[in-house]
């Protein structure tokens, strides 16, 4: 007779690892076909930015997204970045836990091997169709095209087909993938590559989604030094981890930790050793459990510095944050901020943050929070972040911002946190897990920023009513000067003296004038002022004189742009037939040292 423990030991087997995820989709976003076109896009693009920041190349990256059948996608991601070795393609996209950086202590994007694999794996579920990869290393060199899958059972690639190929890029990869989806996430997707872009400052992102081509240009020129391996920080391990290097050294054991750890030396191995009880000379790998045990302890307890962050950490800089942030938004106030790097369990790690108000923000509503890990936006499980109750635990009403639980009003708050080991809540990698030593850094970061913004909205409120009394005047003063002209039956007087002396800023009117949008600059300061005039409206500015160095057009409204140079006590002036109506805009300058008078009316 059969016992019930026989019957259950026939019932056990091992699983790989390609098997345990094809039925946990949802551990690496995988949790929904809304979500899986995110998911597959960011891990294909953050494969491509890590490749060309190895190479030491400015990224291109190419995004195709086309519908081939009514919930079947193909998605196309290709780059400049110095490629892949034909033989190691197959284990790159068709093996899972594969890849060059899990062993490395350096801030990366990708670190478990999973994510693009994984992406193969959700496009054979769904649809069973192969991915296609073509790569190239050097123009030297041929290209090549695979064709392959997951072998699930064995978590190992099936090549169904491997062939040498021609392809215009003398380096590069291209992925495309094919799986069920909706594209119910368009607009999240954009947001993705928007944010993307926002602090990947150097990387050029081309989308074209539904016959619609969009462009994230690059604002810097300056390729990012790669960050470089350090050794693994004595406060940083673990008994089974050590175990493990024990076991393969040849070593001393004072040998041992030299060799192995960084920030540790001869003298600082010596006395390790001594707390431990331990001879220095005898061998690492003879150590018994109770001696592995004791010297774990000492090397928490003996004070050793810091691990190095130069070297290892890739921070973004608050120059990059802000142009990043005023390329993609339209705000009236940005300021960025890095922080010094630190440490949490042996992992160096940095903080980086910005905060922007005003312009185009949503004036209602809460703030809207960027959420980034090693230059990755994290766009999903807010609630669930560290960032997100950071951000909650500061008194914003210190800063005269609204807050109900988060601050609410025209606000942006961007937090960045760059870490060798940056600890997120799960695989999947949406939300960072609430590590003291990091939410400090959070912290004092937004306090520094929220007293810049105080600031900031202080001169503002008192500027205002000045401003407001200047407008007034500087529009009330030509009607005041035609009107007594017409009396005394004299020309009008220059008013520009009188304006000079009421403003001592530089003064941008715009007004309308037998038909035509004029619009005029003054320099009033006794310094060189660079600004942007912005005029948005439904008038296309059709033979503008000067013409703007940009016009663009959204749902109807033009948005026509002029940059200049007023040198003290100069003038410009740009006309052109239209309506007048919309907004006037001036950049460039501080906001209290310029004052916008925008006469609507004939």
């Amino acid at each position: 007779m059969v016992t019930l423990a026989e019957d259950l030991a026939r019932q056990q087997r091992s699983i790989s690892v390609a098997e345990f995820f094809e039925k946990n989709k949802h551990l690496l976003g995988f949790d929904s076909p809304t979500r899986g076109i995110i998911t597959t896009i960011k891990e294909a693009v953050d494969n491509a930015l890590d490749a060309c920041e190895e190479a030491s190349v400015l990224p291109d990256i190419l995004v195709l997204i086309k519908k081939i059948e009514s919930d079947v996608f193909r998605i196309v991601v290709e780059d400049n970045g110095p490629g892949i070795v034909p033989d190691q393609i197959p284990f790159v996209f068709g093996k899972l836990l594969y890849g060059s950086r899990f062993h490395q202590i350096r801030q990366s994007r990708g670190q478990q091997g999973i994510g693009i694999s994984a992406a193969v794996l959700y496009a054979q579920l769904t649809t069973g169709l192969p991915t296609i990869i073509i790569s190239r290393t050097g123009a030297d060199q041929g290209a090549y095209r695979f064709l392959l899958q997951i072998n699930i059972k064995t978590n190992e690639p099936d090549v169904l087909e491997r062939e040498e190929i021609m392809w215009d890029r003398t380096h590069g990869t291209r992925v495309q993938i094919e799986f069920k989806s909706t594209m119910a996430a368009k607009k999240r997707l954009l947001e993705y590559l928007k944010y993307t872009s926002v602090v990947n400052p150097h990387a050029r992102i081309r989308v074209e989604l539904d016959d619609e081509t969009y462009l994230f240009e690059r604002v810097s020129d300056e390729v990012i030094a790669c960050p470089q391996a350090i050794k693994p920080h004595p406060h940083g391990i673990e008994i089974g981890q050590l175990m493990r290097m024990l076991a393969a050294s040849e070593d001393t054991s004072s040998e041992f930790l030299v060799e192995n750890f960084t920030r540790v030396g001869k003298k600082t191995a010596d006395e390790i050793c001594k707390n431990a009880g331990i001879s220095p000379g005898s061998r690492a790998s003879s150590l018994s459990p109770v001696e592995q045990k004791r010297l774990l302890q000492a090397m928490q307890e003996v004070k050793v510095p810091a691990p190095p962050t130069q070297a290892c950490l890739s921070p973004i800089g608050e120059d990059l944050i802000a142009k990043g942030l005023e390329k993609e938004f339209q705000m009236d106030f940005v300021k960025a901020r890095t922080r010094a790097s630190s440490v949490y369990a042996g992992h160096p790690f940095l903080v980086e943050a910005a905060i922007g108000y005003g312009g185009k923000l949503p004036p209602d509503g809460n703030a809207q929070i960027l959420r980034f890990a090693n230059r990755v936006p994290l766009l999903y499980q807010q609630g669930a972040c560290a960032i997100t109750g950071c951000i909650a635990g500061v008194s914003w009403k210190t800063y005269n911002i609204s807050q109900s639980t988060l601050p609410t009003g025209p606000l942006l708050v961007l937090i960045h946190v760059a870490s060798t080991n940056v600890p997120f809540t799960s695989e999947s990698k949406d939300a960072i897990a609430a590590i003291p030593e990091i939410e400090r850094e959070i912290t004092l970061v937004l306090q520094e920023l929220g007293r810049e913004l105080k600031t900031y909205l202080s001169r503002r409120d008192k500027n205002r009513l000045q401003e407001d009394r200047a407008r007034a005047v500087c529009a009330i003063i030509p009607e005041i000067a035609a009107k007594v002209a017409e009396i005394v039956e004299l020309p009008v007087p220059d008013i520009a003296p009188i304006e000079g002396k009421i403003m001592k800023k530089v003064l941008v009117k715009r007004y309308l004038r037998e038909g035509r949008v004029i619009i005029e600059g003054k320099n009033y300061t006794s310094h060189p002022a660079e600004i942007t005039v912005y005029d948005i409206s439904s008038d296309s500015g059709k033979g503008a004189s000067p013409e703007p160095s940009i016009v663009t057009e959204l749902d109807g409204e033009f948005t026509k742009m002029w940059k200049l140079t007023l040198q003290p006590g100069d003038g410009w002036t740009a006309g052109y037939a239209g309506s007048g109506g919309g907004t006037l805009e001036v950049r460039g300058i501080p906001p209290e040292q310029v004052v916008v008078v925008d006469i609507d009316s004939q």
